[in-house]
């Protein structure tokens, strides 16, 4: 079954009706000749970096684009997945009128940016397992609810969805899915990025901050229907990614070999840690992982958060979080880091 939508029924009117900023270096178009830039009041003076950037950042989309077998017109490149998650509900959702759907356990950015966009929060949590629980996600969407958020693998849980299950909302949903991929790299796949053609409510977002070690660098991706895409265009900042991010994920594209490598290490460590948790008394369960982290439940997770600090070891506490209580979410460190969380793990366990 495929999913066809009237993008522009979707979008706030308000956004239909405005007219976007348009900068000077966006009406530029390049040519083969030297031209003489007097249109954008820079310091004429070169620095390597005293001219605004490209906008439409063309030419990394044109590289990303070949990466990912896609066409340039189905991505977006932002400030991170943050700004995009935003952007999405900037975009499609009206101030106090729409709500976006969330299946908690799951990243908390998509609540932080509800609440600022005025928005309500429809919730439907993981079932057994962590799972999607399908039948109720369909059911609980109203004529409100414009978007729904699926990370996978999760976020804190660590599993990946069965991609069958998430294709089962796409079909039966009228509005948005943005599957949110960001650990896309530890679990190779099926990717939602290849439904694209197919359904076009579908919104897929990556991420250079996770696998390819540019976290610094703050540059998200989103992958959609160009009709999407030319909304995000339409509200963006003018330019909202900077020379030295594009330049740094140009680097790390010229180094894929590095970034597999190190996957491959991480995912092997992260086979070691477990083994070695598994003998820690204080910890009760370890969830199973598709990510460069796991989640395990622990005896008191405050008392553990605590101490791990005490000891100089930094780890997160999603106790909060439906279903994951007593639990730390632990990421994936070097061979010397992992030792050294064992090592703590070790003289608390006594």
């Amino acid at each position: 079954m495929k999913r066809s939508i009237n993008i522009d029924a979707l979008t706030r009117p308000t956004i239909q009706a405005m007219q976007a900023y348009r900068s000077a270096r966006s009406e530029f178009v390049a040519s083969d000749r030297e031209m003489i830039l007097l249109d954008a009041n820079e310091n004429p003076f070169e620095t390597g970096l005293n001219r605004y950037p490209d906008p439409m950042q063309t030419e990394l989309k044109e590289r990303l684009a070949k990466v990912k077998a896609v066409e340039p017109s189905h991505i977006f490149l932002g400030n991170g997945s943050d700004e995009l998650i935003n952007l999405l509900m900037v975009a499609f959702c009206e101030p106090k009128e729409d709500e976006i759907l969330l299946v908690p356990p799951t990243f908390g950015m998509y609540q932080v940016s509800a609440n600022l966009n005025g928005l309500a929060c429809v919730e439907v949590p993981l079932i057994s397992g962590f799972q999607l629980n399908v039948s109720e996600i369909l059911a609980q969407a109203t004529d409100r609810t414009k978007m729904i958020f699926i990370p996978t693998p999760n976020n804190p849980t660590g599993n990946r969805f069965p991609m069958k299950n998430i294709k089962a909302i796409v079909a039966g949903f009228p509005g948005l899915v943005v599957v949110d991929e960001a650990y896309a790299e530890f679990s190779p796949g099926e990717t939602a990025i290849d439904w694209l053609a197919d359904y076009h409510n579908v919104v897929v977002l990556q991420t250079f901050s996770k696998a390819q070690g540019l976290a610094g660098a703050r540059v998200g991706m989103a992958f959609a229907h160009p009709d999407i895409i030319g909304v995000l265009n339409k509200i963006k900042a003018p330019y909202n990614l900077n020379v030295l991010s594009q330049q740094a994920v140009f680097d790390r594209l010229d180094n894929a070999d590095t970034v597999a490598s190190e996957v491959q290490l991480m995912l092997k460590e992260k086979g070691v840690l477990v083994s070695k948790i598994q003998q820690i008394r204080l910890v009760k369960e370890i969830f199973p992982s598709d990510a460069n982290f796991i989640l395990i439940r622990v005896d008191d997770s405050q008392l553990r958060y605590k101490q791990l600090i005490d000891k100089g070891i930094v780890v997160r506490n999603p106790s909060n979080q439906y279903a994951c209580e007593n639990t730390l979410r632990i990421s994936i460190g070097t061979a010397a880091q992992n030792k050294a969380l064992i090592a703590a793990f070790k003289t608390m366990d006594q």
